[in-house]
């Protein structure tokens, strides 16, 4: 936040060759989608509990994924609407995600 754009592509580039030089990890904790889909080598998609995870073509697929975020540009610039009740199962069993109205 409080980049510009330039300023934005230039950070993140800092972190890619960074990356790349030392040959190490990078743990990128952000709600720029597209930024993260872009650069990850695997994403971590939290709401809560782990929703889905892996690389980004099957985060972008995954059916938690796209009702969060839904389906236009792969989800990754769609606005995030937080109105439904959660039956969180942490041991990562399926669960249902109802909209209340």
């Amino acid at each position: 936040q409080g980049l510009d754009q330039p300023g934005s592509a230039a950070f993140y580039q800092l972190i890619a060759d960074i990356r790349d030089d030392i040959g190490c990890a990078v743990l990128m904790v952000s709600h720029e989608l597209h930024v993260v889909m872009a650069s990850s080598d695997r994403v971590i998609c939290l709401n809560g509990h782990i929703c889905c995870e892996g690389h980004p073509a099957h985060v972008a697929s995954a059916p938690e994924y796209r009702a969060l975020f839904g389906t236009g540009t792969g989800g990754a610039l769609a606005l995030y609407r937080h109105e439904h009740d959660h039956n969180h199962d942490h041991n990562h069993q399926e669960h249902s995600h109802e909209t209340s109205e």
